[in-house]
């Protein structure tokens, strides 16, 4: 059965095998509660690029350059208070080897038009977060639940990721963007079909 068309029982089912089997994924994964973020996330190029490497027989960690780890904090929007957490995920992860990204998704509003020249509307919570990012492939973000298996936040599902496919999410990101993360993962996956930009 091709795992694009099969049932979301039977993708979340290989997606959570395919994600699990990246040691240093289950690393990050198994740290997230030390770090005191509320709600924290594995998300981003970690998960679906894993993915991607299971799926075209590669090691599951390559190409990977970092590992984002996504949390919301309303309460605290200051430089510091995220700095914590920061630092935090520096010490729990000291020695693995993992270049670990924390991002508070509250703050995102405050520094996006500067970096990519487009205001971005405060987001509600993490998931919201998730679901503006420049590529629908992208869109994932995972932890463990307290009663086993795994929280996974996919609002745009599984299709694309399990065809090798990236699409277009123009509801923040500009264009450049899209196209500059597209051209450094066909690069590394070749076999990945890029969906242009709509006009």
């Amino acid at each position: 059965m091709d795992l694009a068309d099969a049932p979301v029982d039977v993708q979340l089912a290989a997606f959570e095998r395919l994600l699990l089997a990246n040691p240093l994924a289950v690393t990050v994964l198994d740290g997230l509660p030390l770090l005191g973020a509320r709600g924290g996330l594995l998300a981003a190029g970690a998960v679906f690029q894993t993915v991607w490497n299971g799926l075209t027989g590669r090691d599951p960690a390559a190409g990977i350059q970092d590992y984002d780890v996504v949390y919301f904090d309303d309460g605290d929007l200051s430089w510091d208070a995220e700095d914590r957490v920061v630092r935090r995920a520096a010490e729990v992860f000291a020695g693995t080897g993992i270049d670990v990204e924390v991002r508070n998704q509250a703050r995102v509003h405050l520094w996006y038009e500067n970096r990519f020249g487009v205001p971005c509307t405060p987001y509600a919570s993490t998931e919201a977060a998730i679901a503006s990012w420049p590529s629908t492939s992208s869109c994932l973000g995972v932890r463990r639940r307290d009663t086993g298996g795994l929280h996974v936040v996919a609002p745009f599902g599984f299709a694309d990721l399990f065809a090798l496919r990236t699409r277009p999410n123009p509801t923040l990101a500009p264009r450049q963007v899209y196209e500059t993360k597209t051209a450094r993962w066909r690069a590394v996956w070749p076999e990945l079909t890029v969906l242009p930009w709509p006009d």
